[in-house]
């Protein structure tokens, strides 16, 4: 009897050192974020955006809002971003949606002066059979009510041409692009707002990108960044004015 009732304890005993074990070891774990509700990407800023802080006195940022064109730019020539206050937040991939979700956050937040919205081709380049140039016009409007009504410049770009798509071949982009574009501008001339125009120093005889100004046809090499340069510069100090 004696010896059941040491066993019993013990087994007791064991069973407590155990849950406390793994007590101990699910606390100490570090659990891993799930990112999956953040479908604009809202975080890969966040800290970048945190750290810009206040705006300086006199300090007017410019902020470029885009997809991989954008993304792409400080990487092929971070010395043009460098010693401005221009502030790039391009997210390669994105589509109009996701780019109206993150405006509050990329732009509103950060005490924006001016805002470039390059919008719509990877919207075209999906081609899930629900995005319409309409649709994209939709949610660059909502971002220029944004805008206006927290006192941001707007600069609309028309959108550099492209005759087909590396990824996505077959889709015959440039005819939906120039479509966009059309409307675009369109819109930018009621409205009152620069029009930012990419399309036309890159367009070649097919309505796709020239040779020498790109890198796979939908996005441009240092050179052509050289030329978006110029004529950015030209329609910030437009806008700002």
């Amino acid at each position: 009897m004696k010896f059941k009732l040491i066993l019993f304890l013990s087994l007791i005993v064991n069973v407590a050192c155990s849950q406390n074990n793994n007590a101990q070891t699910s606390t100490t774990l570090p659990a891993k974020e799930d990112f999956k509700d953040d479908w604009a990407n809202l975080s890969k800023y966040q800290k970048e955006n945190t750290a810009l802080g206040e705006p300086k006195q006199g300090e007017k940022r410019v902020v470029f809002l885009g997809s991989s064109v954008f993304e792409f730019w400080k990487q092929k020539d971070p010395g043009y971003f460098a010693g401005k206050a221009y502030v790039d937040r391009g997210i390669a991939g994105q589509i109009s949606p996701q780019l109206l979700l993150r405006f509050r956050a990329d732009v509103i937040d950060i005490k924006a002066k001016a805002v470039i919205i390059l919008a719509g081709s990877n919207d075209i380049a999906a081609n899930t059979g629900h995005i319409t140039n309409e649709r994209i016009m939709d949610n660059i409007k909502s971002m220029v009510e944004l805008a206006k009504a927290n006192q941001i410049k707007v600069i609309l770009c028309a959108y550099l041409p492209i005759i087909d798509y590396p990824w996505r071949k077959g889709l015959e982009p440039a005819d939906k692009i120039i479509a966009l574009n059309k409307l675009i501008r369109a819109y930018a001339t009621q409205e009152k707002l620069v029009l930012l125009d990419y399309f036309t120093p890159f367009v070649n005889e097919v309505n796709g990108q020239k040779e020498e100004l790109t890198v796979d046809g939908v996005h441009p090499n240092l050179k052509g960044y050289k030329i978006m340069e110029a004529i950015t510069d030209q329609a910030i100090a437009k806008a700002l004015k």
